[in-house]
């Protein structure tokens, strides 16, 4: 484990940990609206959202998968340091965390069971930009229609379909968090 593994943590655990849950809980009740994350300074190529969505989500009862770019050893030594998360097979992950192409094909992600339909995977998603344009969202949270610019549509329909199975995205982007739950439908603007 490398020093750097040991940095760029919550400086005030409970309180940091407690704003990034609440933002959490928010960008998941109100699809479509933009939440900052801050506190915590992550190795690249996590952002810093990602970063603290883990800290706040994952703990050691919680296997996390990682994709693409951010499966690299910086980004291992520093959630194992900070979390304790295991690291898991796609199949077997709570959480995957990684761009979109790289976390593609999303059928090896769990969906949940009929009895047990929160025993689903929770992707954590890296865009490049992030903004409240693009495709349409209506559903629970949602007043009238809200909108959020996601990496495609026919994915989120298709997991629309399966509810209450299905899968839910957290989508960040430097500080920023949005969210989508598996109960919202998503349109073409």
């Amino acid at each position: 484990m490398t020093p750097e593994a040991l940095t760029g943590g919550f400086t005030n655990a409970a309180t940091d940990a407690a704003i990034a849950f609440r933002a959490a809980l928010e960008a998941m009740a109100r699809p479509g609206t933009l939440h900052r994350m801050a506190g915590v300074i992550p190795p690249a190529p996590l952002s810093p959202a990602a970063g603290a969505l883990l800290l706040t989500l994952a703990d050691t009862t919680t296997p996390v998968h990682l994709a693409g770019a951010v499966d690299c050893p910086a980004v291992r030594d520093w959630i194992t340091f900070h979390t304790g998360a295991p690291f898991a097979p796609a199949d077997q992950a709570d959480f995957a965390v990684g761009g979109w192409a790289a976390l593609q094909p999303l059928t090896r992600f769990r969906i949940g069971q009929p009895d047990y339909p929160d025993r689903s995977t929770t992707l954590i998603v890296e865009l490049p930009a992030l903004s409240t344009t693009g495709a349409t969202l209506r559903g629970p949270g949602i007043r009238y229609t809200a909108q959020l610019s996601l990496p495609e549509i026919a994915a989120f329909r298709a997991n629309r379909a399966l509810f209450p199975l299905g899968f839910d995205c957290y989508f960040t982007s430097g500080d920023t968090l949005a969210a989508l739950p598996r109960s919202t439908l998503v349109e073409e603007a």
